[in-house]
């Protein structure tokens, strides 16, 4: 299926939208296995004007680490663009500013062939805030002459987990964002060709965003871990039944979840600390939070035991208390859209 953004967006960018029609975006062995793009606050926004430091030194790190593996770049304003081009050099920075630095959620889902459904306003103030942040991207977007689908229907990129091999988890938040039984949605969204066996969720926290990512992660190919709940044993048989119900060759691999919300930065969001499950996940590499807890050990010896990836510790105890972590603040790239976009601007 594929649907025109009969949105604000169109509105907006008229001129710019390509029609209505499929591309698949190559996913072969290339020079780059994949690129991650990050976007940093911009200096006219003030909503993380306290927490500016710790997203800036949460970027040069985690850039850092992805830097020695896969190629990284991070969008950002003139105003920001010096301090991270003097932390992490010219060819990991790009003047491009974006409305919000949670890249995963107004991007493009799945990677593998890549699809744009229409922002939701679980993340901003309103609709029309919403859709003002991903035109921004939209713009760059086809600017940069990246290839993909659209949708309209309403989905932010974090309730989107897949395995690049046609499995997906999603929240049922994805159902009433959309007004769709599992039935129709299912229906729907396996249309897609990169998309074959889906899994609807409940979030375990019921209101704000419902992300699937903070929930479960696909650590390898049809291999998932889940959060642990041993206060609400209820909730984590209900979440392994729907998630076999709906994936039923899936391995599923309970890990220690050692959640913090003591500190918490926007009330709307709660805390994404203790919730390893935000992984970043690439082909060959898992970038796995690590908090500052004793748990961090174990979870890194047992993910490491759990699948054929590389798993790399990111430390991520300075961001999680804004509501998302490794994951979050990621957008992918890989095969003709990672080249396209670097030889555009690079």
């Amino acid at each position: 299926m594929c649907t025109c953004f009969e949105t604000a967006i169109r509105s907006i960018f008229s001129g710019l939208l390509l029609s209505c029609s499929s591309f698949f975006m190559v996913d072969a062995n290339n020079t780059i296995e994949e690129l991650i793009v990050l976007a940093s606050p911009t200096s006219e926004y003030k909503y993380y004007a306290e927490v500016e430091s710790d997203i800036f030194d949460f970027h040069v790190n985690f850039a850092n680490q992805v830097s020695k593996y896969d190629r990284v770049i991070v969008l950002t304003d003139e105003d920001r663009a010096d301090d991270y081009i003097e932390s992490l050099g010219e060819e990991s920075v790009l003047i491009m500013p974006m409305l919000d630095i949670w890249m995963r959620d107004f991007t493009l889902s799945n990677t593998r062939s890549p699809i744009m459904f229409r922002y939701t306003a679980a993340a901003q103030d309103n609709q029309a805030v919403a859709d003002e942040v991903q035109a921004q991207f939209y713009d760059f977007a086809i600017a940069a002459g990246l290839r993909f689908e659209e949708s309209d229907l309403l989905n932010d990129g974090g309730n989107i987990v897949d395995d690049y091999a046609g499995n997906l988890v999603v929240s049922t938040k994805f159902l009433d964002d959309n007004n769709l039984t599992e039935t129709e949605a299912r229906e729907i969204l396996t249309s897609y060709s990169s998309i074959n066996n889906i899994a609807f969720i409940e979030a375990d926290e019921q209101g704000g965003l419902e992300h699937a990512d903070g929930v479960v992660s696909f650590i390898d190919r049809n291999t998932l871990v889940i959060n642990s709940y041993p206060e609400d044993k209820g909730y984590a048989e209900k979440l392994k039944a729907d998630l076999k119900r709906g994936l039923p060759d899936v391995i599923i691999h309970e890990i220690p979840t050692p959640y913090d919300d003591s500190q918490i930065f926007d009330n709307r969001f709660g805390s994404a600390c203790g919730l390893y499950t935000n992984a970043l996940v690439t082909p060959n590499r898992i970038y796995l939070p690590q908090f500052g807890v004793p748990e961090d050990k174990t979870v890194l010896e047992l993910i490491r035991s759990l699948s054929t990836k590389e798993v790399i510790p990111i430390n991520s105890e300075r961001i999680c208390t804004m509501g998302g972590g490794v994951r979050c603040m990621s957008w992918q790239l890989r095969g003709k859209n990672a080249e396209t976009l670097l030889e555009r601007y690079f």
